[in-house]
């Protein structure tokens, strides 16, 4: 599949080739385009517009270089002066040797050109082979100069919203489970295996749970640090301190299906035991399954909820183990009055109301689960991603799929919780 993108832009390019015939005839239209500009009004492409295709060209070979193991025309785009930044995209090529990248390319969005130099903002998407049917995308930063007439790369670094990459923290290591593929750096096989058995199992743990269509695996990454995790999420270390893993992916439009990547947390899931590495990495995958259904009308009690309540299916654990901080809250007599919001569920929130907000979420799903039956909570759950926004999803989809009002829900939820946890 890669080769065949490849096969393409390259075609693409080979039309540009003139043969002697080809470069009369362009010249003819090119005279005739000039003839229109000017009966137009309309301006000539600017130095700007030029320097754009040439820097957009410069970067598709960039990707072409590195799908063929091209080390050399990879680098090739990179100012040789520029000797930091030379050692740095070597390692960087290196460290990605054994990922199984399907496709790489470079979207460029705007350029400020001033004189021989100039700022690029471009989109990188790429995708790992067999796992994702969307690319993953990150926003760069790149600067460039120009020399004899040609763009060079002196500065390449994360745009807005933009994030560090795994490969750019080390060598990858991976390792290929059944249903799971595991990119570590600095860590042991040993451990990368571990993680991959766990995965493999939770992958079917999650069909049963979620049935539906989705891509029935799951990549994982795992970086030598929680530092190095919050370089990966663009965000402080402090942040994910005691957050085993998380998943990233963007909520797109109802439907579709982007490239998902959970990420450990190496200190917070080493010290966890084999069922809680289970729960982590099942409520991981379960936020895999469900993206293409997750949407910004999803309430984080839902989604995070429906994570909990699959993850903890077909597990031995009491509601009483499984919701600590729920059942000392009600023995202090102060069961929530509400179901969770959005901002209970912030990674700097305190570890014991973060906690009740997990819980009261996975509740609310095993209440619907119970009293309607589960595929009436899969139901629940997608109507609600379909609403086109936040206001009215929830009311609309109990109304639609479970017949009920949110304020009885409510007060079902509340009872629910008193029964499971008294």
């Amino acid at each position: 599949m890669a080769g065949q993108g490849r096969t393409t832009r390259r075609r693409a390019a080979g039309r540009w080739r003139p043969t002697r015939r080809g470069t009369v005839r362009r010249r003819a239209a090119a005279a005739l385009l000039g003839c229109l500009l000017v009966a137009s009004g309309c301006s000539a492409p600017t130095a700007t517009d030029a320097a754009t295709g040439a820097i957009q060209r410069i970067l598709d070979r960039r990707a072409d270089a590195l799908l063929d193991r091209d080390e050399s025309g990879y680098l090739a785009a990179v100012d040789p002066a520029a000797d930091d930044l030379l050692a740095a995209e070597r390692r960087t090529y290196r460290n990605l040797t054994d990922v199984p990248v399907r496709s790489w390319e470079y979207k460029v969005r705007d350029v400020d050109r001033s004189g021989t130099r100039a700022t690029a903002s471009a989109e990188l998407r790429y995708r790992i082979a067999g796992y994702d049917s969307a690319p993953v995308t990150s926003a760069r930063t790149l600067e460039l100069t120009e020399r004899d007439g040609r763009w060079y790369v002196t500065a390449d670094r994360p745009g807005e919203g933009g994030v560090q990459q795994l490969w750019q923290q080390g060598a990858v290591d991976v390792v290929h489970g059944r249903r799971s593929l595991i990119l570590g750096v600095g860590q042991d096989n040993a451990r990368l295996r571990e993680i991959a058995a766990v995965a493999d199992r939770a992958v079917p743990a999650v069909d049963e749970a979620w049935p539906g269509t989705w891509s029935g695996r799951v990549v994982v990454l795992v970086p030598g640090s929680v530092a190095s995790m919050a370089g990966l999420l663009g965000a402080s270390a402090t942040s994910y301190r005691g957050i085993a893993a998380v998943t990233t992916g963007e909520t797109r439009q109802q439907g579709s299906s982007p490239a998902d990547r959970v990420i450990v947390n190496p200190d917070a899931y080493g010290i966890l035991g084999d069922f809680g590495r289970r729960v982590v990495l099942t409520h991981e995958t379960t936020h895999v399954a469900t993206r293409a259904d997750t949407s910004g009308a999803t309430p984080m009690w839902l989604s995070e909820g429906f994570s909990d309540w699959a993850a903890y299916r077909d597990t031995s654990r009491t509601d009483g183990q499984a919701a600590p901080e729920l059942e000392r809250s009600l023995r202090r007599g102060e069961l929530p009055a509400a179901l969770p919001e959005d901002g209970d569920f912030a990674f700097d929130a305190k570890a014991d109301e973060l906690a009740r907000a997990y819980e009261g979420g996975r509740l609310a799903c095993e209440l619907i689960a119970q009293r309607w039956g589960e595929r009436k909570l899969t139901d629940f759950y997608r109507a609600v991603g379909k609403h086109e926004q936040r206001e009215g999803a929830v009311e609309d989809a109990m109304n639609e799929v479970l017949s009920v009002t949110p304020e009885k829900f409510t007060t079902l939820w509340r009872d629910h919780m008193s029964e499971r946890l008294r």
